[in-house]
């Protein structure tokens, strides 16, 4: 019975743990804070935030990897919630100004509702940018689905460079300790198969 319990506990740590590193991908996680030479770790042409769960947490991570030289030019995608305010988007770009962040290194895309949205948007935006290289933030358990549809979007000719919000509070390590933790991995883990047949359009 104990070998039984102990069996059981660790497949559940290891799966807990699966599934959080499965959702977060962090492909800037062996660099240092600034771009470098180091393979992966190269600058890219621009940061996209996409807006959603805690919008302000996500675009204050675009903001810290645009002031320590990671791109150029600063995207943020989102609509508003309700039609009477500004958008996700605007209000985005307004936090970025008010970090030091000049206006004209911001482009943002006031009419995405949905992840695959943001992906299509962003496109249309920077197709005279000339973009080969794009860092993709978002929260934690929303990082996979958003890089699988920005990679469909984008296709081969644009590397995607997924990289979470950190400090996100819809998404503390011990997520899996909270119903609204399970809430978003479950519902991620079936957006995500979503995806991968074609079904988020």
């Amino acid at each position: 019975m104990i070998k039984f319990i102990i069996t059981f506990f660790l497949v559940a740590i290891l799966g807990i743990v699966a599934i959080g590193a499965y959702l977060s991908p962090d492909d800037l996680a062996k660099c240092n804070d600034t771009p470098s030479q180091k393979s992966g770790c190269e600058k890219a042409d621009a940061i996209v935030a996409v807006s959603g769960g805690n919008t302000p947490v996500r675009t204050a991570e675009a903001i810290r990897l645009f002031k320590s030289g990671w791109a150029n030019k600063l995207i943020f995608s989102g609509a508003a919630q309700d039609a009477n305010s500004p958008s996700n988007a605007l209000v985005m770009k307004q936090q970025a100004i008010a970090n030091g962040v000049p206006a004209s290194d911001i482009i943002i895309d006031q009419s995405s509702r949905t992840t695959h949205q943001n992906a299509e948007r962003t496109d249309e935006l920077i197709k005279n940018y000339g973009i080969t290289r794009l860092i993709v933030v978002t929260s934690p358990y929303h990082q996979r689905r958003a890089g699988l549809e920005f990679k469909d979007i984008f296709g081969p000719g644009v590397v995607i460079i997924n990289h979470p919000a950190k400090d996100d509070p819809d998404w503390p390590w011990y997520w899996w300790a909270t119903p609204r933790g399970w809430w978003l991995a479950i519902g991620e883990l079936v957006k995500v198969g979503a995806v991968h047949a074609g079904e988020t359009r």
